[in-house]
């Protein structure tokens, strides 16, 4: 029998989704469940998106569409990142996907051959590693623990980049500790990323419009404008605009980087549909109330988050300052037991916690930090307290 390629080998299921899918079969057999486990906004974006979608809707053209993105989104996109601070872009430093997990990986095969080393720090992610693994890449893994906030040092950066990477990876506001990095934090880096000229750097930022306490978006170009010769910028209407299930990514970067992507999305996706195109353009030329309510929104339900998880002797969380995850440290539960059955890592605190409390969260080994776990709090806020004193409860009941 014909065999599948080596890369199929390397390919694993999604941890998040397989907590998810467990989450769902329990609620469907009767359980009440309360997930914290999916990264998803859990809001729906403004009517003039679907109107926008409707509009299109009633003059369809049926064809295919630009492998870069239609103008009238590239040109919303553009505005949409002037105001971020990126200044001096033009349609040809732009380029689409499906989602930004797709223009990660194609950001990947245009950077990558096999062998090639890329970094990012932990807690990451969890498709980075797998997108390197892949397209086999090396992970150079940068460990950032909670001592540091969970952020990457310059020091740190610095002993990595001086292996000479060709891509080093980098993620702010972060999923799936939501840590910001300050202004400060990033010139910092940036000063070491100017450094070393042989890596490309790419900025996944899709969560820039969520940051709280005042603290701002800082990317690296801003401290630093020579870097945007070799910086990639991510962006997606998924978290800002409550768009998941829309999937459109977006890049802004050199011109030989978009036109690489521009080239692969030729290969396999042609375009993002007319409809979807439409509503994604409503989304970043619209009115921005909902995301502003629902950055604010979830700036309160952080502070509910961390009250409770304050309450759990032991227990360590440094406090997120953006996008909708708290990451706490549990690992004050290993080697205790709960109901009789003991309790030695993050996943086996996870399936406990799913068991005796039905509430859903995703061990942060998923993220490359197994002293940890990761909530999300995008569920009703109903739901929120309950979920969080379920919690609170079953640290308590540990022997």
């Amino acid at each position: 029998m014909p065999q599948l390629a080596q890369r199929v080998g390397r390919a694993k299921p999604s941890a998040i989704m397989v907590i998810a899918e467990k989450a769902k079969q329990l609620k469907a057999a009767g359980r009440d469940i309360i997930s914290f486990s999916i990264g998803v906004p859990n809001f729906l974006p403004g009517e003039h998106v679907y109107a926008a979608a409707r509009e299109a809707l009633s003059h369809d053209s049926g064809q295919y569409g630009s492998n870069r993105g239609a103008d009238a989104l590239l040109d919303a996109f553009l505005k949409h990142i002037e105001a971020l601070g990126f200044s001096g872009y033009t349609r040809a430093n732009l380029s689409i996907g499906i989602g930004a997990k797709q223009v990660l990986y194609n950001l990947a095969e245009a950077f990558l051959n096999e062998g090639d080393e890329i970094c990012f720090a932990a807690p990451y992610w969890t498709t980075y590693h797998d997108i390197a693994d892949i397209v086999g890449a090396k992970a150079n893994v940068l460990h950032c623990g909670p001592a540091q906030n969970y952020k990457l040092t310059p020091q740190q950066l610095d002993t990595a980049l001086a292996r000479k990477p060709k891509v080093f990876l980098f993620n702010n506001p972060s999923n799936p500790t939501g840590m910001v990095y300050t202004r400060e934090e990033i010139a910092a880096l940036a000063d070491v990323l100017a450094k070393y000229p042989d890596t490309w750097i790419i900025t996944d930022d899709i969560y820039n419009s969520m940051v709280f306490d005042g603290i701002g978006y800082h990317n690296f170009v801003f401290a630093r404008p020579e870097l945007r010769e070799r910086l990639v910028f991510v962006d997606s209407v998924s978290k800002t605009y409550g768009m998941p299930g829309w999937r459109v990514g977006l890049i802004a970067g050199p011109e030989s980087v978009a036109k690489a992507i521009t080239t692969l999305n030729s290969n396999h996706i042609t375009s993002v549909p007319e409809v979807i195109t439409a509503a994604a353009v409503a989304a970043f030329s619209g009115p921005q109330d909902i995301p502003a309510a629902k950055c604010e929104e979830f700036a309160g339900k952080r502070d509910i988050v961390l009250a409770a998880l304050a309450r759990i002797p032991g227990v360590v969380c440094p406090r997120p300052q953006g996008a909708f995850y708290a990451f706490p440290d549990i690992s004050v539960a290993f080697g205790k037991s709960h109901n009789g059955k003991r309790i030695e890592n993050d996943v086996e605190l996870c399936a406990a916690l799913l068991e005796a409390k039905g509430v859903a969260c995703v061990p942060g080994s998923a993220f490359g930090e197994p002293r940890a776990l990761r909530i999300s709090y995008t569920c009703p806020t109903a739901q929120l307290e309950p979920g969080l004193a379920r919690i609170v409860e079953f640290f308590a009941e540990l022997t």
